[in-house]
């Protein structure tokens, strides 16, 4: 194999870095509704996907079949339901427990596996899991005490986490057939119709917002979207998928320093402590269910 042009690790840590950019943006867009930013986050990567679906992807559109076009239909409307729930936590309780509540899908889609393909849980993973929802119940606890409302963010963080999961396990029978770029741009088209149908439902205005706010759209399709998924993606080709895994998994770390220097959050003792031990749940998690054959790294935030 030859060497890559750009250290893969290098790859890695500016996704983390890129990746840890998309709750920092959704704070700084107050003024508009969770769902018009996941909206504008969808449509703009599609917008900027569709030149290069049209030189270099369009003749797959005629070999989809009608059953991926379904899958992939079902998990497009459950990515805009997992935007919805995530970037309206963050209305309610801080970043560092959304995206470390958020983080926690890897276990739901393992868990997901095991109810409807049988997949076997190892001791080591169920371990795991029980130190992570451990972790999770410490974040809750803790934000309980500061506000209801926080408890009720932490609630609609774990309600992205678990419509992530089913986004991932809609498509992945489709991902498989078809290639990461057709599959991406379907997937954010359908999700992009769901949030304006959804959109239109609660009347929310699409016009009307100040212009930093666009710009924070667009840059919420080219940082964590492009930058930092796509970037996980390219290094699969060095990498181990465990490697790329236990990266992703410090983005709360990352969106935490952020929250930190630019908006000034502060993280508490409950989140400090159960954001350690989540993480390492998680940690723990992929060392025991990874396989050795690589898989691509799908697109959540």
């Amino acid at each position: 194999m030859r060497l890559p042009p750009v250290n893969p690790y290098f790859a890695v840590a500016v996704g983390i870095i890129s990746i840890s950019t998309s709750a920092i943006f959704v704070k700084l867009a107050d003024q508009a509704p969770a769902a018009i930013i996941a909206n504008y986050r969808l449509l703009f990567a599609v917008i900027l996907m569709t030149p290069i679906i049209i030189f270099r992807y369009r003749q797959e559109f005629r070999l989809i079949q009608k059953k991926d076009w379904i899958l992939s239909a079902f998990a497009g409307v459950f990515l805009a339901f997992h935007f919805i729930f995530w970037f309206e936590s963050l209305n309610y309780t801080s970043v560092a427990s959304s995206v470390v509540l958020v983080s926690l899908q890897p276990i739901f889609a393992f868990l997901g596996t095991y109810l409807f393909y049988k997949e076997r849980f190892s001791a080591g993973a169920v371990i795991s899991m029980i130190i992570a929802l451990l972790g999770s119940i410490i974040i809750s606890w803790g934000d309980f005490q500061i506000s209801g409302m926080a408890l009720f963010g932490d609630t609609l963080a774990l309600l992205g986490a678990i419509t992530v999961t089913v986004y991932f396990l809609m498509g992945q029978t489709a991902r498989k057939r078809l290639s990461l770029m057709t599959y991406t741009f379907i997937v954010y088209g359908i999700s992009s119709i769901t949030l304006i149908i959804y959109n239109f439902v609660l009347n929310n205005s699409f016009v009307g917002y100040p212009t930093d706010h666009w710009i924070l759209f667009l840059a919420l399709a080219i940082f964590p979207t492009f930058l930092g998924h796509t970037l996980f993606n390219w290094a699969l080709k060095w990498l181990s998928t465990a490697t790329i895994s236990m990266g992703i998994v410090l983005e709360p770390i990352g969106a935490s320093i952020l929250a930190y220097i630019i908006l000034g959050e502060t993280v508490t003792w409950s989140q400090w402590l159960g954001g350690t031990i989540v993480i390492f749940g998680l940690f723990l998690f992929i060392l025991s269910t990874t396989r050795k054959a690589k898989v691509t790294i799908s697109h959540k935030k």
